[in-house]
C-alpha cells in the first residue's frame, strides 16, 4: 500500500520547483518540497477517493455529521510529531490522557487499548513503538512494554547519553561541517535492548511511522497492515526506531535489510522521517484510507467519505515551538553560507525550517478539512503557540539539549501545554487562535478520555455479542 505513495512520490519529484515538489541543490529534500509535502499527499488521497472503482466508507448513520458519531464505529487516532529530546513534551501530555483513562476504566488501562493507530515520527516514532510494543503483563496477557508515565523518565535517563554535552557550541558548530554531531551508537544499543527482536507486524495497536530513505530519495511508511501482507516491509522495530530518530547532521543515517523467507531481500537507508513528515497526522489518515479501501469490508463502503460523518477521533500533539517568531529574518538568512544554515546560535536554522513548516501545513489542511466538514471538535491539535512561548529563545528549543535543566524545563512545558486553551490555526496568518468555548487542552483531553472510554466499551460489548451469537449458532440455539 505504501508503495503506491512511494511510487507517487518519485513521480512528484520530476515536476517543478514552481509546484514544491522539486529538492535543493544537490538532489536533498529541500524545505519547499518538505513543507508541501502534505498538500500532495491530500490531493493523492482526494484523486484515490474519487475514482470510479473506489467505494465510499460507510457511517452508520446519514443524518449529518453531528448525529453519524455512532459509539463504537469511529476511528481513533494519535499522532506524535518529531523533535528530539522535545519528546519529553508530548510524553507529559500522553502521561495526563492516560491518567484520566484509569480513573474511569482502571489502573491497567493503556492507550494503545483505545487508539486504532499510533502514528509518530523521529522521536515520536520512538514513542510510537514504546506505547505499542507489547510486553509480557502479570497475568501472562501481551500488554504494552510502556505506561504513558514511564515516557518523561525513560527520555530523562537515555536522553543525556544519546545526546551527550561534550562540547562547546563553537566546537560542536566545527564538528557538524565534518559529520554527525553525534556517533548514535548509544541509541542504537538501547533501543535494540529495549525491542529485541520484536517486528512492526507484532504490535498492539496499528502503527504508522514515516521514514526517508536517501537512497530511493522517498519517504519510506512503516505500518502494522503492510507488515501484515508484506514481509519485507515487516522490519524490526528497533530497525524502524533508529532510521526515523537519524536527523540529518545529529545522528548517522541508517541501514538494514529485510528478508521475506523466499530469497527475496529489501535495503533500506534511512534517516528521519521528519524531512518529509515531521507531523505525520497527514500520512497516518492517508494510510488508513488507503487500509479501508483494500479491505473492501461490504458494510463500510457507501456514498460518503468517513470525515463527513464524523468517522474520525483525531488527537495530534506536537512537541513545541522551535524557535522565536523572531530569530530568523531574511535580513539574517541572506548573509548565511552553508555553516550559518546548519549551526545558529546553537540552533539549525534548516532543520527548524523544514520541520516547522511540515508541521504546520499538516495542521492546516487537516485543520481546515474538519472545520469544512463541521466536525473540528473531533481534532484537536496541542502544539505551543507563540503569545504562550516557553521554549522562546532559550535552550529548551533544541533538538539535542538533554541536560538535566532543560529536561525539567521541558517537562513544564508539558504542563503548561495541558493548561493553555485550546486553539486552531487561522489559515490566513499560520498562528494559533484561542477557541473559546472549548476550555483548556486538559479540559479537551478529559472529554475525549469519555469519548475514547465509551468507545472501547462499546465495542467490547459488541464483541462479546457476537461471541455469544456465534456459540449460540454452534450449538443450535
Amino acid at each position: 500500500m505504501s508503495g503506491r505513495i512511494e511510487e507517487w512520490w518519485r513521480h512528484g519529484r520530476q515536476r517543478s520547483l514552481v509546484e514544491g515538489t522539486v529538492s535543493g541543490s544537490g538532489g536533498q529534500p529541500g524545505c519547499i518540497a518538505s513543507a508541501l509535502m502534505a498538500a500532495r499527499m491530500l490531493r493523492f488521497t482526494t484523486a484515490r477517493l474519487l475514482r470510479p472503482r473506489c467505494r465510499r466508507l460507510y457511517h452508520g448513520c446519514s443524518d449529518g455529521a453531528a448525529a453519524c458519531s455512532v459509539v463504537g464505529e469511529r476511528v481513533t487516532v494519535l499522532t506524535i510529531d518529531g523533535g528530539g529530546i522535545r519528546g519529553i513534551i508530548p510524553g507529559k501530555v500522553l502521561e495526563f490522557l492516560e491518567n484520566e483513562l484509569q480513573q474511569l476504566d482502571g489502573p491497567e488501562a493503556r492507550l494503545a487499548d483505545y487508539f486504532n493507530y499510533i502514528a509518530g515520527t523521529s522521536t515520536g516514532g520512538l514513542i510510537t513503538a514504546m506505547l505499542a510494543a507489547p510486553g509480557a503483563g502479570g497475568d501472562g496477557r501481551r500488554r504494552p512494554l510502556f505506561a504513558a508515565k514511564e515516557i518523561c523518565p525513560f527520555y530523562q535517563e537515555h536522553g543525556p547519553r544519546i545526546f551527550p554535552q561534550r562540547w562547546c557550541k563553537l566546537a560542536s558548530t566545527v564538528a557538524a561541517v565534518w559529520g554527525p554531531k553525534y556517533n548514535g551508537r548509544y541509541l542504537r544499543n538501547m533501543v535494540r535492548e529495549v525491542l529485541g527482536e520484536m517486528t512492526v507486524g507484532d504490535t498492539l495497536t496499528n502503527v504508522v511511522i514515516p521514514t526517508f530513505d536517501v537512497r530511493l530519495l522517498q519517504p519510506v511508511i512503516f505500518s502494522t497492515y503492510d507488515a501484515k501482507h508484506s514481509p519485507l516491509k515487516n522490519a524490526l522495530l528497533s530497525d524502524v526506531c533508529i532510521g526515523t530518530s537519524a536527523a540529518p547532521t545529529y545522528l548517522p543515517a541508517h541501514c538494514f535489510r529485510t528478508h521475506d523467507g523466499a530469497g527475496e531481500t529489501r535495503e533500506y537507508n534511512l534517516i528521519d522521517g521528519g524531512v518529509a513528515a515531521n507531523n505525520p497526522t497527514m500520512v497516518a489518515m492517508t494510510m488508513i484510507t488507503e487500509e479501508m479501501i483494500a479491505e473492501e469490508k461490504a458494510r463500510l463502503f457507501l456514498a460518503k467519505p468517513p470525515e463527513e460523518c464524523g468517522r474520525f477521533l483525531l488527537l495530534s500533539i506536537g512537541t513545541g515551538l522551535a524557535s522565536d517568531e523572531g530569530l530568523y529574518t531574511a535580513e539574517k538568512c541572506s548573509r548565511w553560507g552553508t555553516l550559518g544554515w546548519l549551526r545558529h546560535r546553537g540552533m539549525a536554522p534548516i532543520i527548524d525550517i523544514f520541520m516547522a513548516g511540515s508541521s504546520d501545513m499538516v495542521d492546516i489542511h487537516i485543520g481546515v478539512k474538519f472545520q469544512l466538514l463541521h466536525i473540528e471538535r473531533n481534532y484537536l491539535r496541542i502544539q505551543e503557540y507563540q503569545d504562550y512561548d516557553p521554549l522562546k529563545a532559550t535552550a529548551a528549543a533544541a533538538l539535542d539539549e538533554a541536560t538535566p535543566e532543560n529536561m525539567r524545563n521541558l517537562v513544564g512545558v508539558g504542563e503548561r501545554m495541558l493548561e493553555q486553551q485550546v486553539t486552531r490555526v487561522n489559515v490566513e496568518t499560520g498562528r494559533y487562535e484561542k477557541v473559546s468555548d472549548e476550555g483548556s487542552n486538559a479540559d479537551a483531553l478529559i472529554r475525549m478520555a469519555r469519548q475514547l472510554s465509551e468507545e472501547r466499551t462499546a465495542r467490547l460489548q459488541r464483541r462479546m455479542g457476537e461471541v455469544t451469537a456465534a456459540s449460540a449458532c454452534a450449538t443450535g440455539f
